[in-house]
């Protein structure tokens, strides 16, 4: 029998399936493995859904999430926790309730359009997230579209959205610069201001990009570093899954590759 293993750091992610497997919770568990931890999964709803559209969306029941988050909790609890495509507002308040009352840092990333432009939150779960989650969360990670969409604001400066979003009760924001004129991402923890310059690749493999960020972000908070750190780091992640995208594996925006899958060698011959 091989000796337990209990240094590796556990981390999971609360979101749905990518049937493309791009983004979601494979894109994720890809990020989880970059980042050196064990990835854990629970899934709210699955997608049907390319590189080109997303069809159909099916929820999983309220039951069923709970007993997904219960089971993980009670024998591997997670050292840090992402959440993704919560889609309704009864999967939010299931996994609000959850997470209530618990210490590990929690990123929210509030996915609200997929790259593809199908529509990943109801617009009555919107509400649902800002009160329910927001306040649990150690941070937000909306994209520059998500940020103008959840204060209400129509402007492109990052450094307001984060401030209207911790008015809306997150205790941090990070918009992420993936969108827009500028490539920063801006981080607000603590009362401070931090502007993280970011890289963008000419690319048509960028779905997933924020699921990635998101996922990194949380890998490096179960792992310790603090926010500012994490956020770094996380960007560095998310800019490297984008360089080495897949294009032209579908008809449609590639998905993104933390893994660098292309440069994988099988082993060699015993």
């Amino acid at each position: 029998m091989q000796p337990s293993d209990s240094s590796a750091v556990r981390v999971l992610t609360i979101a749905s399936s990518d049937s493309g497997g791009g983004a979601g919770i494979q894109a994720d568990l890809k990020a989880f493995a970059r980042c050196g931890t064990h990835g854990m999964s629970v899934i709210v709803a699955l997608t049907a859904q390319n590189t080109v559209d997303v069809t159909a969306i099916h929820q999983c029941p309220p039951e069923f999430i709970r007993a997904q988050l219960a089971a993980v909790f009670a024998d591997l609890p997670p050292a840090a926790v992402k959440t993704g495509m919560l889609f309704s507002e009864p999967i939010i308040a299931t996994v609000a309730e959850a997470l209530a009352g618990r210490q590990q840092p929690v990123v929210l990333d509030p996915v609200m359009i997929a790259s593809s432009g199908a529509q990943l939150l109801e617009p009555a779960a919107v509400r649902a997230l800002v009160e329910l989650l927001f306040p649990l969360a150690t941070v937000v990670t909306p994209n520059l579209m998500e940020a103008q969409a959840l204060t209400g604001l129509a402007t492109e400066d990052r450094r307001e959205l984060a401030e209207a979003l911790v008015a809306l009760g997150a205790p941090a924001a990070l918009v992420t610069g993936g969108h827009g004129s500028r490539p920063v991402d801006h981080l607000l923890a603590d009362g401070r201001h931090l502007e993280i310059p970011v890289s963008r690749h000419d690319r048509a493999a960028t779905h997933g990009a924020g699921c990635t960020h998101s996922a990194a972000l949380a890998a490096c908070l179960g792992r310790g570093d603090p926010l500012p750190v994490a956020a770094r780091r996380a960007a560095l992640v998310a800019g490297f899954a984008v360089e080495h995208g897949l294009v032209g594996l579908g008809a449609g925006d590639g998905p993104v590759d933390a893994l660098d899958i292309a440069s994988f060698s099988p082993p060699a011959e015993a």
